[in-house]
């Protein structure tokens, strides 16, 4: 930040000479000089993936979209991109070679980068290091770490709506007997961001579809487009007629298409390569946090430790738009109706009055505020729900609740 503020400083210097001499020439054919805001700011990104992941190719949207914004408020910015960097020493290389090459920022797009991110950013500090679903940076030293997490289970929760609605659609048409109303969900890890998410999905498919339960099956991985269309695959074997995914590419989509089934996506709309399958996807928007750090730091402003709290009604948890040609009827309205729910408070993600945990109303999860898989003192609890993303950004409920059958716990 001392680097940009003394350039600043020096552009304000050059431009008031300009002036001055400007004004000292009277002659007709004397040359006008105009002061214009053409500073260029570089900033980074580091992908776990490329532009043929799903995942990735959300980041890409909003980074564009986050471009014209502050294009439109006079700051100027180039995007640099590194990609197929999960973790580890090329990581911490990409951060450097940023850094060195002037960005103010630097985002790592994925939860795996962050240690490699912390070996290095101290050597930078006028550069900002944005960890994104990650946690660590919102507790370590350091004045030019932070991280982001949206409260993405928001979106899960109206995701799940969606094949609630699609599950009591084919009940009434004898399609499925309630018996057969099972979900499938491809999974990345047993996480608490995996645990969350498609613990959200559940209960929202549950609020409008009571006989439904749900198949999670875990990859091992963020991203493996032929392991995440393998476990589709056995998913639906195994008796799913709707399948979600916490998986970074379309093949869980595609699969569905094959085999005829239901499907609800993440990160990007997939109803383009499943038309007649995928009904609707949930996502982050980051578009919002992109504006937020970088005008922030263009104005010389300190970037939040955590940016928490923030969902559906801020905009940066949304819903891609439903695929009216296979949705049942109702479903905008069913969407619509949770989301002001949420928005409002009425209603609560994690409400524990509508689970249970081996036949048990749960009043007590206590958390892990530290980012070093030992919870602490604070119980998640209160008020009838569990507060995610309440008390840090990053998603903490961890719970196995009733209901949900997981295939395997390899990872």
């Amino acid at each position: 930040m001392k680097k940009l503020l003394a350039y600043l400083l020096a552009l304000v210097m050059v431009f008031g000479l300009v002036g001055c001499s400007s004004g000292s020439d009277t002659s007709a054919d004397a040359p006008v000089e105009e002061e214009t805001s053409d500073t260029v700011y570089t900033v980074g990104m580091v992908c776990i993936g490329n532009e043929e992941m799903a995942y990735d190719r959300n980041f890409y949207h909003a980074a564009d979209a986050a471009k014209e914004i502050l294009a439109g408020k006079g700051i100027n910015i180039e995007w640099k991109y590194t990609y197929d960097h999960p973790e580890g020493d090329p990581v911490a290389e990409d951060c450097i070679e940023f850094a060195e090459d002037g960005a103010i920022a630097v985002f790592l797009n994925s939860y795996g980068m962050e240690n490699a991110m912390l070996s290095v950013a101290a050597d930078y500090p006028d550069t900002v290091f944005a960890a994104l679903t990650n946690e660590g940076s919102k507790s370590d030293d350091l004045d030019n770490t932070v991280n982001a997490f949206p409260s993405i289970y928001e979106g899960r929760y109206l995701a799940g709506v969606a094949a609630g609605m699609k599950l009591n659609e084919m009940i009434d048409n004898g399609e499925i007997t309630e018996d057969e109303a099972v979900l499938g969900y491809v999974g990345a890890y047993t996480y608490a961001e995996v645990v969350s998410g498609y613990t959200a999905f559940y209960l929202g498919a549950k609020s409008v579809c009571d006989s439904a339960t749900m198949l999670v099956e875990f990859i091992g991985s963020w991203g493996d487009p032929a392991m995440e269309a393998t476990t589709a695959q056995d998913l639906i074997d195994r008796g799913a007629v709707v399948v979600s995914q916490h998986s970074d590419s379309t093949t869980p989509a595609t699969t569905c298409q094959q085999n005829g089934v239901y499907h609800i996506g993440y990160n990007i709309a997939m109803d383009d390569v499943a038309p007649e399958a995928s009904i609707v996807s949930s996502k982050i928007d980051w578009t919002n946090y992109f504006v937020y750090v970088i005008e922030t730091l263009v104005n010389g402003g300190t970037v939040d430790q955590d940016y928490m709290g923030h969902g559906l009604k801020d905009g940066d948890v949304v819903l891609t738009a439903v695929n009216e040609n296979i949705a049942a009827d109702g479903t905008d309205e069913a969407i619509e109706t949770a989301a002001n729910a949420i928005k409002d408070g009425s209603l609560h993600v994690f409400d524990t009055s509508k689970f249970t945990v081996d036949g048990q109303t749960v009043t007590e999860a206590m958390i892990d505020m530290d980012a070093d898989f030992t919870p602490d003192n604070t119980n998640a609890i209160s008020d009838g729900y569990y507060h995610e993303s309440f008390y840090k950004s990053a998603p903490a409920f961890d719970l196995r609740i009733d209901g949900i059958t997981l295939v395997n716990e390899a990872y």
